[in-house]
């Protein structure tokens, strides 16, 4: 329910911004997104005893912004008590920008650091592939194996090694 409201808010943005607006209303919201991880500023966020005019003056004396499009989307937001959304419309509002600029952005998980070349080599591939222009970042973990994620193209490769393991014995204890 909440992204389908979210992607309302999101359609309005783009429909009466231009890019370089649009750019800059996400760069703020992105900066909110990472308040909404502290617990005290959602219970506020989500209390109903602190007033909407409170909640909004809070979210704007954050970032200290004055460019009259980011405030008036605020205000738009607290007048009609949705501001604990701000995380699902940051999240499409950036699924947007990446459909209209062609530009997606995922991840590769290892158990081991990867070159700068490999990274690259990647994000090669994944564009040919794809027809778009694939950023990747290099994150490790403890996945045995490459993992990489592409979240806005509902994409997910991975290559484990325990799984090439099990499919080789399998594929020799059939031959035998």
């Amino acid at each position: 329910m909440s992204t389908s409201i979210a992607k309302k808010y999101v359609n309005a943005l783009i429909q009466s911004s231009s890019e370089k607006e649009l750019l800059e209303i996400y760069k703020y919201l992105e900066q909110l997104v990472d308040a909404f991880k502290i617990e005290k500023f959602n219970n506020i966020i989500l209390s109903p005893d602190v007033s909407q005019e409170k909640k909004e003056a809070l979210i704007l004396s954050l970032l200290g912004v004055k460019e009259p499009k980011f405030v008036n989307f605020i205000k738009l937001l607290a007048m009609h008590d949705r501001l604990e959304l701000l995380p699902f419309i940051v999240k499409e509002l950036k699924y947007q920008i990446s459909l209209k600029n062609n530009v997606f952005e995922g991840e590769v998980l290892s158990n081991f650091d990867m070159s700068a070349a490999q990274i690259a080599m990647l994000e090669a591939n994944f564009s040919k592939k794809f027809n778009a222009q694939i950023k990747l970042r290099a994150s490790k973990s403890d996945y045995p194996g490459i993992k990489i994620a592409l979240d806005d193209l509902g994409v997910e490769v991975s290559f484990s090694l325990e799984r090439l393991k099990a499919q080789m014995s399998e594929h020799i204890l059939k031959a035998i």
